[in-house]
């Protein structure tokens, strides 16, 4: 019997998944059953293209599978302007090898969750599949080891609007279902790969020419139109990649500060759309008036969301330097 953690990716496949997707196929501690596809960044048939050139690029046989395109009840609303015409940083790469695998994303993801209690579950996109698969199949919520979600932002600002992350903003209905389900959700928010986590020019120097492999390269390469995004639009000092991180912690969860908490999502606020609203310092268990809408969340429990907090920007470098070597 392999001593190896099950895991199972769903990815919205732009440039900064793709990274992530290395990460884990890469390493030595996974065995990743399934990568699904789920639209946001992309359409689905792109992300799936990117995510099949990925897994090609690494030298593995992982199945792609592609899920849900659009949102449960809103439309779609795709981040060329982020990653470029083709999610990957305008490089136009060859398509890949091998076609998408047979079946839906959503019935693969209750199948490999049965199959494998206790797995290790990474979204890196909109909660789309999750929501469908849990309307599907309820059950698996309690068959999850870890759900390692990269989405929202933990009481600070956003970076689709001024109070939501992208994956969250995408589809709310789907993550408040995710949040509300019980699934043990792990809150990577977009603020943990900013500042020191970005990499600086000098960083991505080291991975060019330093490391100089092909995955490397690669990882920079199609990372160059969200670069001048994140300069330009987020007024980053260099590169972020937040699914890299989120990545990063389902490896080693100790790369960061957790702490568990009442987490609520936003879907009716004309600005508040999609905002992860944090009860930080405990103040909704109270039975008072001013918080009687989180009444609902408080009867189901103690808190279960597990929000990370300041990341350990070095090593979080040097796990990434690692799986691209």
């Amino acid at each position: 019997m392999s001593d190896k953690i099950p895991v199972l990716i769903d990815t919205d496949t732009a440039s900064d998944d793709a990274v992530a997707l290395i990460m884990a196929l890469r390493e030595p501690t996974f065995d990743v059953k399934a990568i699904t596809i789920v639209g946001g960044n992309m359409p689905v048939t792109q992300g799936s293209i990117n995510a099949r050139y990925t897994v090609e690029m690494c030298g593995s046989d992982v199945p792609v599978y592609e899920g849900c395109n659009d949102p449960l009840m809103r439309p779609s609303y795709r981040a060329y302007f982020f990653h470029g015409p083709d999610g990957m940083g305008g490089m136009h790469y060859p398509a890949p090898k091998r076609p998408a695998a047979d079946g839906h994303a959503v019935d693969k993801i209750i199948e490999v969750i049965k199959a494998n209690p206790g797995l290790l579950v990474v979204t890196l996109g909109p909660l789309t599949n999750i929501a469908v698969a849990l309307m599907r199949a309820p059950e698996i919520a309690g068959m999850v080891g870890r759900l390692v979600v990269m989405g929202g932002a933990a009481n600070c600002v956003g970076n689709i609007t001024p109070a939501a992350e992208y994956n969250i903003w995408c589809d709310p209905e789907a993550a408040r279902m995710v949040f509300r389900s019980g699934l043990p959700v792990e809150m990577v928010g977009w603020e943990l790969c900013r500042d020191d986590a970005n990499l600086s020019d000098d960083e991505m120097r080291y991975c060019k020419e330093g490391i100089n492999t092909p995955l490397s390269n690669f990882a920079i390469d199609c990372n160059a139109h969200a670069l001048t995004s994140s300069r330009d639009w987020l007024s980053d000092p260099g590169l972020g990649l937040p699914d890299p991180v989120a990545m990063a912690i389902a490896i080693d969860p100790t790369l960061c500060v957790q702490t568990k908490h009442y987490v609520e999502i936003e879907c009716d606020g004309t600005y508040t759309r999609g905002m992860t609203v944090v009860d930080q310092r405990g103040v909704t268990p109270y039975d008072t008036e001013n918080v009687a809408m989180w009444q609902e969340v408080v009867r189901k429990g103690a808190p279960h969301i597990t929000v990370c907090w300041n990341l350990d920007s070095t090593r979080w470098k040097n796990l990434l330097y690692e799986r691209l070597k």
